[in-house]
């Protein structure tokens, strides 16, 4: 199984940094997660660069039986498919995708005029197609167009209290105060927020936030819990710790009033 995966080099390190000195590895900006399935192996390098720089984490497999297991045990919010792929052809995995139920948006690479393919893409659960030849800029925007369509429904308002996450804009207030978090401890948090109060434990976590082949240090995402549980601190939301559970986001219950005096 061969595993790909591009981090941004490009980016101007001193005014963009992109390596988290408590992960030691390039971080992923954001949750927004692509597969991209493609055997062509210059093709997945440059479509795999040029997402990357448009801030997407990109994992990229180059066979479709690594992208059908990868598919049932990682996440995404989003993948780019080639439909011509060795070992598993396309149509099957978004076959075996839709049957499993799995809604993830799916945009399809097809040959140039392949009509044919195009329609039976669409009709086994693909969102949107590319044929080739295709701009990056196109790509790009396609990408980003799909990941908002399947986010609509979490586009509303989420609170936990005092505490509100904006589905929109992919921020915090708390006490209608804009919170300031760093791009990791958002994603924490939005992860948390998300569960309405079920908890996730830290590998679960782990999973959501990095990529498959990222080198994390064990004791990040505690790390990271406990820096949002110093800027949480003196409010009505905590983030408590269940012994052998993981982690869930709470609103502390208000204060007992004090017993009226006994003259």
């Amino acid at each position: 199984m061969l595993i790909c995966r591009n981090f941004q080099f490009a980016f101007d390190f001193v005014s963009n940094p992109a390596r988290d000195p408590i992960f030691g590895s390039w971080i992923s900006l954001g949750l927004m997660r692509i597969l991209l399935v493609e055997d062509n192996p210059s093709l997945a390098k440059s479509l795999s660069e040029a997402l990357t720089q448009a801030n997407f984490a990109v994992d990229c497999m180059h066979d479709g039986e690594a992208a059908d297991h990868v598919l049932r045990t990682q996440e995404y919010s989003l993948v780019i498919l080639d439909l011509g792929l060795p070992r598993l052809d396309g149509l099957e995995i978004l076959r075996r995708l839709r049957a499993r139920r799995n809604r993830v948006p799916v945009l399809i690479l097809t040959a140039h005029g392949s009509l044919e393919d195009r329609v039976k893409g669409l009709n086994l659960g693909a969102d949107d197609y590319l044929s080739k030849p295709f701009e990056l800029d196109e790509l790009e925007a396609r990408a980003r167009a799909l990941i908002r369509r399947s986010q609509h429904h979490e586009s509303a308002d989420v609170t936990c209290g005092p505490l509100v996450f904006d589905g929109v804009e992919r921020s915090f207030r708390l006490d209608g105060e804009l919170l300031a978090l760093t791009k990791r401890e958002r994603a924490v948090l939005e992860v948390l927020i998300l569960r309405g109060g079920r908890a996730i434990n830290k590998e679960a976590l782990s999973e959501k936030l990095f990529g498959i082949d990222e080198s994390v240090n064990p004791d990040a995402i505690e790390i990271y819990v406990y820096r949002l549980r110093k800027k949480l601190e003196g409010s009505r939301v905590a983030i408590v710790t269940l012994r052998g559970l993981g982690y869930l986001l709470e609103e502390k219950a208000d204060p007992a009033p004090p017993a009226p005096s006994v003259d």
